[in-house]
């Protein structure tokens, strides 16, 4: 089995910059890569895999699955969850788009008291 790669700080500098700016939005270390969470609930979890890509999983409205999925790579459907979104990571990624993806995943986990103090993407 090929090793995973750690997740290069600078993206996880970007990724630092957006969720731990939303309220309770906590990082810790996964299994693999790291995670950010509001209570228990995982906000986003970005990996290396053992193909050496970084990916990044994060949870998404029931409407915009089936969007994401016709997309393509990036994006990927979770093999878990009924609202799972992965997207790879690499040179050409959106980060003003991620940005807005993981508000919105953080907005979907978290408790209503704690998203309605997040201003959302249009």
């Amino acid at each position: 089995m090929a090793a995973r790669p750690d997740v290069p700080l600078d993206m996880l500098d970007r990724l630092r910059e957006v969720l731990s700016a939303l309220p309770s939005c906590t990082e810790e270390d996964a299994w693999v890569g790291v995670r950010w969470r509001v209570g228990s609930a995982t906000v986003a979890h970005v990996f290396g895999g053992e193909d050496g890509l970084f990916r990044i999983t994060f949870r998404a409205e029931a409407e915009e699955l089936m969007a994401f999925e016709r997309l393509g790579p990036p994006y990927f459907r979770g093999e878990w969850g009924e609202n799972v979104v992965g997207m790879l990571l690499d040179e050409r990624t959106d980060w003003g788009e991620l940005a807005e993806l993981l508000v919105d995943a953080y907005c979907i986990q978290a408790p209503a008291r704690l998203a309605a103090r997040v201003e959302r993407p249009a």
